[in-house]
């Protein structure tokens, strides 16, 4: 198993160009790549804490009406800091990547006050198969999405970094958070985010204009699970990896996830 696990760290921390097979990736349109085919989960595998590697427990991410749907209504009313990831099977380095997204519904009442209206696109994370059963979240890059509260400013595409660490204005960030410059979007509305992962450059756009951006995403060699997959061989800079979507606790829908490639 620890030889499995290895493999899959080195494959995923690895500088990687990848085209991708048929089941893979469903249609390349203008450079995009659609990675959600409208029709199914194929090409995607649930991880939820604290049961095995694809168990959608609850019927979690399901897709219905063209869209997956982020769904608890099989939860017994308690979300039980079940965290949930959707992981992509394909590893990308170098790509711009695109979701439409929405927040829908009520929040679970023992989802943490942080996750109303939250969910995420992990970038640069470690593999499915390299996390523990009870982990909560991949070691990754996290673009956070927030939906507004009705009322005041709550922005969105914010930074998170579970595991890791960006350098920022030259300078290691070691808070795991920062928040972006973007504009509230409240109500049930569809939202579109990119996000480049250009070398060692991330920047996130909305609407076309840059609303954050690091560099140098790197594991943080304090963190516990860091730790398990440098001890592993991981390499600390990050320069790609599995994409995951989340669940936290409040119902969302990703009506497209799509990527275009970049030239290394």
């Amino acid at each position: 198993m620890q030889s499995i696990r290895m493999m899959f760290v080195g494959l995923v921390f690895a500088v990687l160009t990848v085209h991708g097979s048929a089941g893979d990736i469903a249609k390349e349109e203008g450079g995009w790549i659609r990675l959600f085919n409208g029709k199914d989960l194929a090409g995607w595998t649930p991880k939820i804490k604290g049961y095995p590697l694809g168990e959608n427990y609850g019927n979690t991410f399901r897709v219905e009406d063209g869209v997956i749907k982020v769904r608890y209504d099989q939860y017994g009313g308690k979300f039980s800091s079940r965290f949930g990831h959707l992981f992509y099977n394909v590893p990308f380095s170098n790509y711009v990547i695109r979701v439409e997204y929405r927040f829908v519904g009520e929040q679970l009442p023992d989802g943490p006050g942080w996750a109303f209206r939250n969910s995420g696109i992990m970038i640069h994370g470690q593999s499915p198969e390299s996390m523990g059963k009870d982990q909560n979240f991949p070691v990754s890059i996290e673009v956070q999405l927030l939906g507004g509260k009705g009322t005041g400013t709550r922005s969105t595409g914010n930074l998170c970094s579970p595991g890791t660490h960006v350098v920022v204005d030259g300078k290691l960030y070691t808070p795991h958070g920062m928040n972006s410059k973007s504009k509230t979007y409240h109500g049930d509305e569809w939202v579109t985010i990119e996000v480049e992962a250009r070398g060692n450059k991330i920047i996130h756009r909305m609407d076309g204009e840059e609303i954050l951006s690091y560099t140098d995403p790197q594991l943080d060699e304090g963190d516990g699970d860091a730790k398990k997959l440098m001890s592993s061989g991981a390499p600390k800079m990050l320069t790609g990896g599995i994409i995951s979507l989340q669940s936290e606790s409040h119902p969302c829908e990703f009506r497209k996830v799509e990527i275009r490639k970049l030239a290394d």
